[in-house]
């Protein structure tokens, strides 16, 4: 399967057959592990690439987009602009374009938020529409706000190139729905139920109307008054929304449009001002309509809602957006971790806070290095469509590789350090490693050596008497002892290139001075192996802030150089 995504990608990118050497190269290049089994793989390789050949360049597109959509990305330009074409056209587009994307503020955007903040925002740029990010944040018991994210939202927003062109805060606007709910109270659309929800609920099962169904407007405005005046529990009373109680949907018939919720909202400006709140569905139906909302981007699960939604534009006699349905998303590696759960396992000390390495959140990733347009390219690649889709975040990296890897320094860290001692002609050996910080630039860090380095312990544990490795930008060696590990200084790395010795390969492995370094923490995003110590050259240090990679480990993001020890988070 994968190597049938890599060759239906190199076909629709050229648009011609693919090339067996392009889809080797790039099975290698994102799985480097393969590499010692290409020469295997390669009878299944032409199979497949024959196979494909004889598809047609649309129907290469069709099965790629099922197979792998976000590998559509790599059809976008070599600088990195935009594929708009991933997403195709909106449609009813003569009014204008308006799009939002309305979160709950119970935590911070995870990468499903950010899904619907960048396509929203990519839609509004394109056709010089508006972006609206609006709160919906009107459940301060099951779905409480978390005071900060609302602040997290807008960072994260505008990090991701998604700054919104007017921001709603839904909780501090209950006075227009209440306006809206006498209204359609007035217009005989609602009334003021008594049932408990188990009686309701049989009415409903039965098709039948409930007993308050028809009470007078007169009476259903004196008990609407008396709810927002705190006479009624929670649970006593709610409003209910007229649609059509033989409707073949029991989802749909006469749904909840208000609760009695007597909880402090976490906004000072709210507090416990009301006790009265709004379902999320009339809540967002009645803000879509006043903010001017033409197209609204949903998952295909929540299509009850604009059944619920469009009685409810029925009755005010509005005109109901646009409704494009999309798929659910889901990432391997994350699985089902929803905020609420996220919340909590933070809140009882499982996670170190909403930017912990391990979590999907979009401040996770930023922490950890990734950059936004990598980000975005990730999510425009997939589209939109009615398909699920389960991806892996190797998709991602690879995205986030093509930025980095260009700007990334190098440096040098091991992990179980070893001590290797040097010695040339019977002396203890000294030297200077000129190294490159870059392998496409002239950049150099000079790594002073006295006697000894430290070398993975993962490294040490192959070495034998005999073998000879080349410690990378120092000098090529033999080993001579294993107890205590000792190795014969053959020549510098200069001196060995020059003399041309090629014979067998020698290893080459990273090391760490052992007089001169650097404890190093990198926080991973693995939940089995959270952090890993290890040592690393001292410059590193002076890279707070930038993202580096610690060659034959990966890339890492330093976040700190405190009192001797470097903590930096993976990348990937």
């Amino acid at each position: 399967m994968m190597i049938k995504k890599y060759a239906l990608q190199n076909a629709v990118k050229h648009k011609k057959p693919p090339r067996v050497d392009a889809v080797v190269k790039k099975l290698i290049s994102e799985q480097p592990e393969l590499k010692n089994e290409i020469r295997n793989l390669i009878p299944v390789i032409k199979e497949v690439v024959a196979e494909v050949s004889e598809l047609g360049m649309e129907r290469c597109e069709e099965e790629l987009r099922a197979l792998a959509p976000e590998l559509l990305i790599e059809l976008s330009s070599e600088v990195g602009e935009r594929r708009e074409g991933v997403l195709p056209p909106l449609p009813r587009i003569e009014w204008g374009v308006v799009m939002r994307f309305a979160p709950n503020p119970n935590g911070p955007p995870t990468l499903g938020s950010a899904r619907g903040i960048i396509v929203n925002s990519e839609y509004a740029r394109r056709y010089k529409g508006r972006f609206i990010l609006r709160f919906d944040d009107t459940d301060p018991v099951l779905k409480r706000p978390l005071l900060e994210a609302y602040d997290w939202y807008l960072e994260d927003c505008e990090w991701l190139g998604a700054k919104p062109d007017a921001v709603v805060i839904a909780s501090e606007r209950l006075e227009i729905y209440y306006e809206h709910a006498r209204r359609l109270i007035e217009l005989g659309g609602a009334y003021v139920c008594f049932c408990s929800r188990e009686e309701f609920k049989r009415f409903k099962d039965a098709a039948c109307e409930c007993p308050h169904r028809n009470t007078s407007v007169e009476e259903n405005l004196e008990h609407w008054e008396r709810m927002l005046d705190w006479e009624y529990e929670p649970g006593q009373a709610v409003l209910r929304v007229k649609t059509d109680m033989q409707h073949k949907d029991p989802a749909l018939r006469d749904w909840v449009a208000f609760r009695i919720l007597k909880a402090t909202h976490p906004r000072p400006s709210v507090a416990d001002k009301y006790c009265v709140w709004p379902t999320l569905d009339f809540e967002s139906a009645i803000e879509d309509h006043i903010l001017g909302v033409t197209h609204i981007i949903r998952g295909k699960d929540l299509m009850d809602s604009e059944g619920r939604q469009r009685f409810l534009y029925k009755h005010f006699g509005w005109k109901y957006p646009v409704t494009i349905l999309w798929g659910r998303l889901k990432i391997h590696e994350f699985g089902k971790l929803s905020t609420s759960e996220l919340r909590r396992r933070i809140e009882s000390g499982e996670f170190d806070g909403w930017d912990d390495p391990r979590i999907p959140t979009i401040r996770a990733l930023r922490r950890r290095g990734f950059e936004p347009e990598a980000i975005r390219r990730f999510f425009l690649s997939l589209g939109v469509s009615e398909s699920d889709v389960a991806i892996s975040l190797k998709n991602l990296y690879a995205e986030n590789r093509k930025l980095i890897d260009e700007k990334a320094n190098r440096y040098f860290f091991v992990t179980s350090p070893q001590e290797l001692r040097l010695v040339k002609d019977s002396e203890e050996f000294r030297g200077v490693a000129r190294a490159l910080l870059h392998p496409s630039r002239k950049d150099f860090r000079e790594i002073e050596v006295h006697g000894s380095v430290l070398i993975s312990g993962d490294d040490a544990r192959t070495l034998d008497v005999g073998d000879t490795l080349r410690l990378k930008y120092l000098c090529d060696v033999e080993i001579v002892s294993k107890d205590p590990l000792t190795a014969r200084v053959l020549g510098f790395e200069a001196e060995a290139k020059a003399a041309g010795a090629e014979g067998k390969k020698k290893p080459i492995i990273q090391w760490v001075p052992a007089e001169n370094h650097i404890y190093v923490v990198v926080k991973r995003p693995e939940i089995e192996k959270p952090e890993e110590h290890g040592i690393g050259e001292p410059l590193i240090k002076r890279e707070v802030g930038n993202v580096v990679q610690f060659e034959r480990y990966g890339f890492v993001r330093i976040d700190s150089a405190e009192d001797g020890t470097v903590v930096a988070y993976f990348t990937h």
